[in-house]
């Protein structure tokens, strides 16, 4: 019952979180209020305490994240970023525990170097997701956000892989050298990645099984596709494999392979709705878990350094801030290094790098804030080692970690804001002018489809239509597409009849809704006559709105 209670609780804490932000005198972006609340709800005032099982939390919270991610990730953008992408996910995650790992070292008394190696594999992934609760959707460049969210989805995996590896050295499993690591990174991620591809192409499969045999259910369709992640990650992980590569990869083969263009309306509809809630409630969850682990991670970590000689506690916080510093750093010498490179040797087809002011690779080097990934994989540091002794500081890990992750989300907010000043973005427009060209082709596509279908009919004495009602039907429904094909020559004048026609489309509708609950009021008609029809307006006014 109690943790019954705790989810519920959980639950109404996250769904209220982004009012909170809205009446707030003041800016606060929602993962950060999310971890506020959290820190609060820790304390012994409230007193939920929720058990951080690392595992647990890896199984439950990323798959799903992670495949919605790849699931949203614009392939083309992907596929035409892919240098920049896995040079930042790979020889940067690469630099990046090498070098700071040496740091660390260096600088925190007490870290021996296989630890402090762990510390930096686990700092290397960046959290795409907490930085669009920072600056907000569409406020960073789509040329700069294509690359971060690649990266964001590809280095969890690398990251984490290296974490295995230093954990695995340092508990005595593993041997490491150059060769035996670049092995076993690249069978877990090319078989990560296939196994990814094989669970969502069975998907598929079963899809078209279950549309032939039951019908166009969506409801058993939904349930199989919200359980197409764990699967991926789960099976991918039992044969040794990345399961997180796997949860993107599957997300990925759903928008190429034509899952959902194939699926049923019905079922089309509902898995994006419900996706965007499972997607909104998980992230909230994560950050809110981030939260409260806090204050007890922040007790632990100081009780302990206070009993280690070697450590002073007030050299804690500095060594967060130097290690935060070094790491940004680190991400600017290796963006500003690209753009040189690609300006000198690949003149012929030069990186997305190349093009980019010293601003711009000021907001790629501050949107690489920390998140869910890197608290889940410092917390999945074992305890003890196989002899019985504790893992070597692992206390100094996780505070430096979680230190690490609030401090580069309190930068991030200050910071980025500042950088995107007067940036025009133009990328809305560009949009807007892609849908114009994308609507004015399908139609041409459209009515040749119509004409077509105007003369089999015509000429099938099987179907008895009267020719003057054919003709008259057809060139109602061909003069509405020809209008929207000749929109792309008149944009402007286009666009205008467009916004009109949904303005007198939804007064329209709103006057329909308000009479149907009128009618059912009167009891003219009946609840399911009134359920049937106010979904058909549902349906007509998100087209609508969508389209604003």
């Amino acid at each position: 019952m109690e943790i019954f209670f705790t989810i519920l609780i959980m639950t109404l804490v996250v769904s209220l979180s982004g009012v909170i932000t809205r009446v707030l005198p003041f800016q606060l972006p929602l993962p950060l209020m999310q971890i506020a609340i959290g820190a609060l709800l820790a304390f012994p005032t409230f007193g939920l305490h929720v058990e951080f099982d690392p595992e647990l939390f890896l199984v439950l919270f990323i798959p799903p994240l992670l495949f919605a991610d790849g699931w949203k990730t614009p392939t083309r953008e992907f596929l035409e970023h892919g240098r920049e992408i896995f040079g930042l996910a790979l020889a940067l995650v690469v630099v990046t525990v090498v070098g700071i790992g040496f740091l660390i070292y260096w600088i925190v008394p007490g870290i021996p170097l296989v630890p402090a190696f762990a510390l930096a594999a686990v700092l290397s992934p960046t959290d795409a997701v907490a930085l669009s609760g920072i600056v907000g959707e569409g406020r960073i460049p789509k040329k700069i956000m294509g690359i971060l969210q690649g990266e964001a989805l590809m280095n969890d995996a690398s990251g984490l892989v290296s974490l295995k590896f230093a954990v695995s050295v340092a508990i005595g499993t593993m041997v490491f050298t150059i060769g035996g690591a670049t092995m076993e990174f690249l069978k877990v991620a090319i078989g990560g990645i296939l196994a990814g591809f094989v669970v969502s192409w069975l998907y598929g499969r079963s899809l078209r099984f279950l549309s032939r045999w039951g019908g166009d259910e969506p409801a058993t369709q939904i349930v199989l596709l919200f359980l197409l992640p764990f699967a991926s990650y789960l099976i991918a992980e039992h044969i040794g494999f990345s399961g997180i590569l796997a949860a993107v990869a599957a997300g990925m083969t759903i928008t190429r392979s034509g899952v959902m263009r194939r699926a049923p309306l019905a079922m089309r509809l509902r898995a994006n709705s419900t996706w965007a809630m499972l997607e909104f409630v998980f992230n909230g969850m994560v950050f809110l878990l981030l939260g409260l682990q806090l204050p007890g991670i922040l007790e632990s970590s100081l009780a302990a350094a206070e009993a280690d000689p070697n450590v002073d506690t007030w050299m804690l916080f500095t060594d967060i801030v130097l290690i935060y510093g070094a790491l940004m750093l680190v991400r600017f010498g290796w963006l500003w290094t690209m753009k040189k490179f690609s300006r000198r040797f690949l003149r012929k087809k030069p990186m997305e790098f190349g093009s980019w002011s010293t601003r711009e690779l000021l907001i790629a080097s501050f949107a690489g804030v920390r998140g869910a990934i890197t608290l889940a994989g410092v917390l999945s540091i074992p305890l003890f080692l196989p002899d019985g002794t504790g893992f070597p500081a692992r206390y100094e890990l996780v505070f430096l970690a979680a230190g690490v992750i609030l401090f580069s989300l309190f930068v991030g907010v200050i910071t980025l804001p500042m950088l995107l000043q007067k940036i025009e973005v133009r990328d809305h427009a560009q949009q807007q002018k892609e849908e114009r060209i994308a609507r004015a082709v399908a139609a041409d596509v459209a009515i040749v489809a119509i004409q077509k279908m105007e003369e089999r009919l015509a000429a099938d004495t099987e179907e008895n239509i009267d020719n003057q009602l054919l003709t008259e039907v057809s060139s109602r429904v061909i003069g509405n597409l020809r209008r929207r094909a000749d929109g792309r020559n008149n944009a402007e004048s286009s666009l205008q009849e467009e916004n009109l026609e949904r303005r007198f489309r939804l007064a329209a509708l709103r006057s329909e809704r308000a009479e149907l609950y009128h009618l059912r009021a009167t009891r003219e008609i009946s609840n399911e006559t009134l359920q049937k029809m106010l979904h058909d307006l549902d349906l007509l006014e998100a087209l609508l709105l969508e389209h604003k």
